[in-house]
């Protein structure tokens, strides 16, 4: 059976962390050391896609990169310790272990300030994996053979299908429930509190 163990992946931002306080300090210190405005209320209402996709909004094509590598060095003392769980993050985990499977993160988020998120906080997958988006996801979840993949927006629905994975998803960041079905989610959940059952319920029905 060790080898048929179901493997779930997760998103991280808005899915299993509610990283808007910490992306908004962020942002904020950002903004006062280079001395450009930056409207961080308003980028933490578009989480999800990669840092570059944000920064674009606020600083000229040619200064992007750098400015990612500033942000993305300010981050672990500005954003780590600002970020709590979302309501059911650890629960959704444990519930994947105690059905013999195997968690996952697939982020778009810079790997190591993803690892550093989720031992912060004391969340323990088997894997992270950073730096994927949307279809990129794709190769992550292949290669751990995750036949479940949770997030929140419609790239993370977008990975999941490439994936082949069942796509399930959690009303809790940017995309409302409806824009994730027309996306073309097989599962939406209002939170990751309603997944221990939803998954409790799925395992017998793929048995």
């Amino acid at each position: 059976m060790a080898h048929m163990a179901l493997t779930v992946g997760f998103d991280l931002d808005m899915t299993l962390i509610d990283s808007r306080p910490g992306i908004r300090a962020c942002y904020q210190a950002l903004s006062e050391r280079t001395g450009t405005y930056i409207d961080a209320d308003l980028a933490v209402t578009r989480l999800g896609p990669p840092l570059a996709e944000e920064l674009i909004n606020w600083f000229p094509a040619e200064e992007v990169a750098a400015m990612a590598d500033l942000y993305r060095a300010m981050y672990p003392a500005i954003a780590i310790t600002a970020t709590p769980a979302m309501t059911g993050a650890r629960e959704a985990i444990a519930a994947v272990r105690e059905a013999g499977g195997r968690a996952i993160v697939v982020t778009a988020k810079y790997e190591p300030n993803a690892k550093l998120h989720l031992a912060h906080l004391r969340i323990e997958p088997d894997a992270v994996i950073g730096d994927l988006w949307a279809e990129q996801k794709a190769d992550a979840l292949r290669e751990h053979d995750a036949g479940v993949y949770v997030g929140d927006h419609v790239g993370d629905v977008r990975g999941a299908r490439t994936a082949g994975a069942l796509s399930v998803a959690v009303a809790t960041g940017p995309c409302p429930a409806e824009e994730l079905r027309a996306a073309g989610a097989d599962v939406v959940l209002t939170d990751l509190t309603e997944f221990p059952r939803w998954l409790s319920d799925y395992r017998p029905a793929r048995a």
